[in-house]
């Protein structure tokens, strides 16, 4: 009878392992069909158990997340599209399980157990779990983590981080369903920008060609930058600054330093002489009174003569060295 003990453990151990392979595959055609209905998976702890329990021919994909409101994971809602898309792009491309790959969902409500025997901290945490047996398998069978340490990654990122380390074979692109709300709303919207341009258009065209509507424009633009505009944003620099003895400086001394107010006053006194320049040389000559074109000719020669005589005042006080005046300043 003790001749039979031998071959009896040899027959159970043989039984033993194939009914774990037999189980593998079993195990396998069961979640693949749930993903059919419902891709990716929802989990348990039970679940998640028996799903990522040796040996395994095939990979499973699991997300470890917390999408409810008051666990605060606001990364983990965001995601939770992108990963929904992931898993039934993948189970549209592979019906018939080829790639033997299983996505699930693991909610902290349903994996307390879970989170606690892996010590999680935060969510969420991506983890695939190579085939231990059968084509591709991993010589150690660890799994391997993704950690979204660069925040929210989109569905086409984690897709090419999940084929990158799963056996070779074909891999189901991401397909992302057209947005229609997007394309109503774009439509819409192009459609009402043309309707309202053909129906404005005779009264938009004459003021966008008016010619001296954009030489005020470019005036303008020229003596904002020109008056030192940019110079204070990038400088930072005080508006105005005291003199040391209760009063206000206006203009800053040397070059390489002004005010915010020192740049509105060189401003106005740039476009005062512009407008006195373009008033004798295109007004004055069209007024068909003699008497008050030379009234005309003397205002507008004053308000140069002064505001030139003031601009050199400035030009002292910014270069002390400048030995040039013109009165009254």
């Amino acid at each position: 009878m003790w001749m039979f003990r031998p071959s009896c453990l040899v027959l159970l151990t043989f039984g033993c392992f194939a009914v774990a392979k037999s189980r593998s595959i079993d195990k396998f055609e069961e979640y693949h069909a749930k993903s059919l209905s419902t891709a990716p998976v929802k989990l348990d702890d039970a679940s998640y158990e028996d799903l990522t329990t040796l040996p395994r021919n095939y990979s499973a994909v699991i997300l470890l997340t917390a999408v409810e409101a008051r666990f605060g994971c606001q990364l983990c809602r965001d995601f939770q599209p992108e990963w929904e898309l992931i898993g039934k792009s993948w189970i549209k491309g592979d019906r018939n399980g080829e790639t033997r790959v299983i996505y699930g969902t693991l909610d902290f409500l349903e994996g307390k157990g879970t989170f606690q025997k892996l010590m999680l901290q935060t969510a969420p945490i991506l983890i695939l779990f190579p085939p231990t047996v059968g084509l591709g398998a991993s010589p150690d069978g660890q799994p391997v983590r993704y950690e979204f340490t660069m925040g929210l990654q989109s569905a086409e990122q984690l897709h090419s981080w999940i084929t990158r380390h799963l056996p070779p074979g074909p891999k189901p692109p991401i397909h992302r369903p057209l947005n229609y709300i997007r394309i109503v709303t774009v439509t819409t919207t192009v459609l009402g920008l043309i309707s309202f341009f053909s129906i404005a258009a005779p009264y938009i065209l004459p003021v966008v060609q008016n010619r001296n509507l954009w030489a005020a424009v470019s005036l303008l633009i020229i003596l904002l930058f020109t008056s030192g505009h940019m110079f204070n944003h990038i400088r930072k620099v005080p508006y105005v600054a005291g003199d040391g003895s209760g009063g206000i400086t206006y203009f800053a001394g040397g070059f390489s330093n002004q005010f915010g107010l020192e740049t509105q006053i060189v401003a106005a006194m740039y476009g005062t002489l512009s407008f006195a320049t373009i008033a004798l040389a295109l007004k004055v000559p069209r007024m068909s009174d003699p008497q008050s074109q030379q009234i005309a000719v003397f205002a507008w020669g004053g308000v140069i003569f002064v505001m030139y005589s003031f601009l050199l005042c400035v030009f002292r006080i910014k270069n002390g060295g400048y030995p040039f005046y013109l009165p009254p300043f």
